[in-house]
This record gives structure tokens, C-alpha cells and sequence, in this order.
């Protein structure tokens, strides 16, 4: 599953599965959890329905009405007015456009903050988590800290 369709091709995976949301957005849109679980019901049935290695499937759903939050990975702004739908989220589950210079040659960089450690959406999450890898029995995910 991606959102990142040359580097999923390069990779060459034997089966994928492409959305086209701006990155960090894999799973579709923030709050939207009948999305989120359409994407994923999708997902899962193009992996049992692509039967040629390296097939990739294109998920229908598009992020907004227009593409003009495309424009904004590799262009240049510096002014609110100027920013396409895709806003900064806030934390609050809002989302505002930044006048701010962005200290990366004018380049918008919307991406959320990276941690060391997992994030989960709640603290039910984090325990599930835990309660599920502890003793390390996962082999995909010994070794991590949680």
C-alpha cells in the first residue's frame, strides 16, 4: 500500500497497491474512519485479485475535488493566500495554512513530527500494542522498544 507510486514501482513489490494522497496519508484522510476502513477493505481485496507479480492496483479516491495539492510538494510559498486545500494540520483536528517561512528555501513542509518511538491514535492503541508484542513473539517486531 502507498502513496508513493515511482518508488513502490522501483522497489517492485510482487503486488501493490497505490493511493494517490499526498504522503503520510496512506490509509486516507484524518478523522474519517469509514474511509479509512474502505481503503483498507480495497486494499486487502486487490492483494487476493492481482495474480501477475510486480501488478499494481489504483485506488479511485482522490484527496480533493482538484490536484492543486500536488503543486505544493515542490513548490515554492511562502504566503497563506497562496497554499493549495492540503493545509497544516493543527493537532486539534483542524487544519490552518502557515504564513510562516518554512527555513527549507521556501518549500512547505506539512509533514508531522517524527519520534524514535510508535505513535498510536489512542491510548487503547498503545496498550493493544504492547499487550500483543510483549514477550517479543512478533519476529517482525522484535527488538522494538515499546
Amino acid at each position: 500500500m502507498s502513496s508513493a507510486r515511482d518508488i513502490t514501482r522501483a522497489a517492485w513489490p510482487p503486488r501493490s497497491v497505490y493511493l494517490d494522497y499526498p504522503l503520510g496519508h496512506t490509509s486516507g484522510k484524518p478523522h474519517e474512519p469509514e474511509l479509512n476502513q474502505q481503503i483498507l477493505r480495497d486494499t486487502l481485496a486487490a492483494f487476493e485479485n492481482l495474480r501477475v507479480p510486480g501488478s499494481m492496483a489504483h485506488l479511485p479516491y482522490r484527496w480533493s475535488d482538484s490536484d492543486r495539492w500536488k503543486d505544493r510538494v515542490f513548490a515554492p510559498s511562502t504566503k497563506a493566500e497562496e497554499l493549495p486545500e492540503c493545509a497544516v494540520p493543527t493537532g486539534d483536528g483542524s487544519a490552518e495554512a502557515s504564513a510562516e517561512p518554512s527555513g527549507n528555501g521556501g518549500y512547505e513542509d506539512d509533514r508531522v513530527e517524527r519520534h524514535p518511538t510508535p505513535q498510536y491514535q489512542s491510548e487503547d492503541d498503545a496498550a493493544a500494542a504492547r499487550a500483543s508484542h510483549d514477550g517479543e513473539e512478533c519476529l517482525v517486531c522484535a527488538g522494538i522498544d515499546y
